[in-house]
């Protein structure tokens, strides 16, 4: 737990990991530029986060890119950044973004923000999830109409949403209706940021699947 904080607690590798939540994978110089640090700087965090199995490295040629390590990983991230709580936006420019990311973003692979909390309570309104979100019987019938296929990883699990403070759906239900409303073009993403909208298609879409009035 310590060796974590430890981790965490640097200012350049908590902004790497959080802007891995977008659930791509960067290459050390995009995270140097977004962090605003070296190059050389950035590979000795690197290598910290990777060591600490928080992030795992995709070698492809001459180019190294890194990732968060899984899911877990995500959600442990949300969970802190939560308990911790909003920072306050300094500038126009930064309470706008901050805003977008409150109403609908991704959290690594999943819907989460405003965004992610309403199809939580569509999906509770459908019978599609209990109120711990576990997915009932006739929710994983739902799911499979949406091309759903269980496989080891965990169907559902409650994330602690960050900026609304109670749980939204992931796990592999989760990051599946993600992937499908990204492949059906109902959610759209903001620029190259995590946060996203709704499209007008969308809001089509999830009125005709009943997970919006």
């Amino acid at each position: 737990m310590e060796a974590l904080a430890a981790l965490l607690a640097d200012r350049t590798r908590a902004a790497f990991c959080q802007a891995l939540m977008d659930g791509r994978a960067w290459t050390a110089t995009e995270l140097a530029t977004h962090a605003r640090v070296a190059p050389s700087t950035a590979s000795e965090h690197l290598t910290r986060l990777i060591e600490g199995g928080l992030l795992v490295e995709h070698r492809q040629g001459r180019h190294r890119y890194v990732s968060l390590a899984g899911p877990h990983v995500a959600e442990l991230l949300e969970a802190m950044t939560a308990f911790a709580g909003p920072k306050p936006a300094r500038g126009l420019r930064a309470a706008s973004a901050s805003e977008a990311m409150a109403r609908g973003r991704t959290c690594y692979d999943h819907l989460a923000g405003r965004l992610g909390i309403a199809l939580k309570s569509g999906l509770l309104e459908l019978g599609v999830v209990t109120a711990d979100l576990a997915i009932t019987s006739s929710g994983l019938v739902w799911l499979k109409e949406l091309g759903f296929e269980p496989s080891k990883r965990q169907v559902s699990r409650a994330c602690l949403d960050w900026t609304e403070r109670v749980p939204h759906l992931a796990g592999a239900a989760g990051a599946h209706l993600c992937q499908v409303f990204f492949e059906r073009g109902w959610v759209r993403r903001i620029g190259t940021t995590r946060a996203v909208v709704l499209t007008p298609a969308g809001e089509l879409g999830w009125r005709e699947l009943g997970l919006a009035d």
